[in-house]
């Protein structure tokens, strides 16, 4: 049976580690970073030795944007970027995988089908 363990990045006084969801503190295969909280809106996340990917997550911000009608409306958008080792996943499943998370965010009705 194959797992996946999810690390999430973390700012200490100690410096940035990355607790794995099982409650350990590496061996994780994806982590998800997140610089939102520090008003960053796009940045390049660094993959942490042995791990498939990482996932960089800016900050939601209101932006104009048309709606279906072409009319401006303020909408929320956020940045995501993808970090993947080529050595272990290709890049068109990596793409893939970044173009559905990114479809589940703005539909979040998706998730229960």
């Amino acid at each position: 049976m194959h797992t996946v363990n999810i690390g999430v990045a973390v700012a200490t006084d100690e410096g940035l580690i990355a607790p794995v969801v099982k409650d350990e503190v590496d061996g994780s295969t994806i982590t998800i970073s997140n610089m939102g909280s520090e008003e960053i809106d796009a940045f390049t996340p660094i993959l942490n030795p042995g791990e498939v990917a990482i996932l960089g997550v800016g900050r939601i911000r209101s932006v104009w944007l048309p709606d279906a009608d072409g009319k401006p409306e303020i909408r929320s958008e956020i940045t995501l970027s993808l970090t993947i080792d080529h050595r272990v996943v290709d890049g068109v499943p990596a793409a893939r995988y970044l173009g559905r998370l990114t479809k589940i965010l703005s539909q979040p009705e998706l998730l229960i089908q």
